[in-house]
């Protein structure tokens, strides 16, 4: 961290660091179509353990557990890039459709940014689905963004996604709060120290240490999140 950070104003947080899919948009459910696709085109058949071991993570764990489920426990590094970028050429074709926010989220996105909070995205989605994504979500909701492909392969659930979005900010990860819904992605921002709001998608998270849970982000306020910090 650096040794001078934004001071956090007494009545709500220094910063919102938002999660991508599963959080803002309900993309889980078309990151479906490639996953499924990939694993029987390797001649297998992708059980529903293992994709949801698969929320929250980056294509290269994701490609891991793929591999693994089919049989093939050590790919070759081209055939792991090859599939790599199959999974990116079909998620961009994927993204370039109709991206369907989650319930409330483009609401809560536009109060915290009409209260002038300083936001970040922190996602384990590789920069260019990001910038398509961003078409939709909007460029001016966030101040930094942070992608699965610029923190040096220590992504999610390793704190350092949060951290860096923390560094760019200028802000201590103790006075922001983050908002996720999956394990990998509430185990990082705890690992960073930030205070998380749990918006479970896909996969259930258990409680734990610095996490409020919600159901949904319909409704949710400035207040709500800074009510959090107490």
């Amino acid at each position: 961290m650096p040794a001078e950070t934004e001071p956090r104003s007494a009545d709500r947080p220094a910063a919102v660091l938002w999660d991508l899919d599963g959080t803002i948009l309900d993309s889980e459910k078309l990151w479906d179509i490639p996953l499924y696709e990939l694993t029987e085109k390797l001649g297998g058949r992708l059980s529903t353990a293992t994709r949801q071991a698969m929320v929250g993570t980056n294509v290269m764990v994701t490609l891991r557990l793929l591999y693994a489920e089919v049989g093939i426990p050590d790919p070759a590094p081209e055939q792991v890039a090859d599939s790599a970028a199959w999974i990116d050429r079909r998620m961009a074709e994927v993204f370039h459709g109709d991206l369907p926010w989650r319930p409330g989220a483009a609401e809560a996105l536009a109060a915290v940014r009409a209260a002038g909070l300083r936001t970040a995205l922190v996602t384990s989605t590789e920069r260019d689905l990001v910038e398509i994504a961003l078409d939709t979500i909007g460029r001016d909701n966030f101040d930094v963004t942070v992608c699965g492909d610029e923190v040096d392969g220590k992504n999610k659930p390793l704190p350092e996604p949060y951290l860096k979005a923390c560094r760019l900010l200028d802000v201590d990860p103790a006075d922001c709060v983050a908002v996720e819904d999956s394990p990998t992605g509430v185990s990082s921002a705890v690992a960073a120290g930030t205070t998380v709001l749990v918006v479970p998608c896909e996969v259930d998270v258990d409680p734990g240490e610095r996490r409020v849970f919600r159901t949904s982000l319909e409704g949710l306020t400035v207040a709500d999140l800074t009510a959090l910090m107490g």
